[in-house]
């Protein structure tokens, strides 16, 4: 409740007025401008005033996607929990099970098989929401999942990258879902299947030593986080000052990283014409 209502309410001659939404704005995390949440969402979750692209989750990006909003959600591969019975300040089970409940979605990926401008496609999603988006084993069988799934239904695998990196809590499991997820988008090579890599705002550590740079075309949202070690790491390393967006969507591109930098609103389009061309030159050959 803001300034205003707590005095307007605080006089007694005024009738108090407690039914009206606390939603009604949403305040830009770059520019710090109130914009009206409806006007946001109808929006992608983008900023109107400054672009700035929010992070959304695997529904609003499905909805935003797939032709006529319409999708088949894969199950989630079962594996096994909290394999080193990890403990910090708090259990990972726990961990977990507050992640679950405060996110739709057993883990930070989740794949949908619909169409893209007609044209089909299995695409994968990573939450940020969800344990920033780290790579655990069910990340990576979920990413293995994904790229069968492809196969079996000879289409491209999209994924969407959101993540801070391997997830701490499965130590050396986590990273071996770096060399596993490598495997699995070399058979879809074999397949002469499209493997197509949208980078999102944060994309770090193991997942960009990966699965995030193999793509056959790597897209990538404006002004996108990307990168492995964090700036300040990097420059207390080489003991230099880094250049201004060193890790950002538009300096990679510019370095030869990147294919392109895409607005989210132009996403389903040019996803759309990207697989046309692929799955054209596949049809070809």
């Amino acid at each position: 409740m803001n300034w205003f209502s707590r005095v307007r309410n605080a006089m007694p001659f005024i009738a108090r007025q407690d039914n009206s939404p606390d939603n009604l704005w949403h305040k830009c995390k770059a520019c710090g401008e109130m914009v009206f949440a409806k006007e946001f969402e109808d929006n992608l979750s983008v900023c109107p005033k400054c672009g700035h692209h929010e992070r959304i989750g695997s529904a609003a990006r499905f909805a935003m996607l797939f032709d006529d909003q319409l999708w088949e959600e894969l199950p989630s591969p079962v594996v096994k929990e909290d394999p080193l019975k990890f403990r910090d300040s708090k259990k990972y089970a726990d961990r977990l099970k507050a992640a679950r409940a405060a996110n739709v979605g057993n883990d930070a990926l989740t794949n949908a098989l619909g169409r893209i401008k007609s044209h089909k496609a299995v695409v994968g999603v990573q939450d940020f929401a969800f344990m920033g988006g780290s790579m655990g084993m069910a990340v990576g069988a979920a990413f293995i999942a994904g790229t069968e799934r492809a196969i079996a239904e000879k289409c491209p695998y999209v994924i969407f990258t959101a993540a801070g990196g391997a997830r701490m809590q499965e130590g050396i499991l986590s990273l071996m879902q770096m060399p596993r997820s490598t495997v699995a988008i070399t058979r879809l090579h074999a397949a002469g299947l499209p493997y197509i890599v949208v980078l999102t705002d944060p994309t770090t550590g193991g997942v960009t030593a990966s699965y995030a740079m193999l793509g056959d075309v790597q897209m990538a949202e404006p002004n996108a986080l990307i990168g492995f070690a964090g700036q300040r790491v990097i420059e207390q390393t080489i003991r230099e000052k880094l250049p201004e967006g060193f890790q950002r969507s538009e300096y990679l591109l510019e370095h030869g990283m990147l294919d392109m930098v895409v607005e989210r609103k132009d996403l389903r389009d040019r996803l759309g014409s990207v697989i046309d061309y692929l799955m054209a030159a596949k049809a070809a050959a």
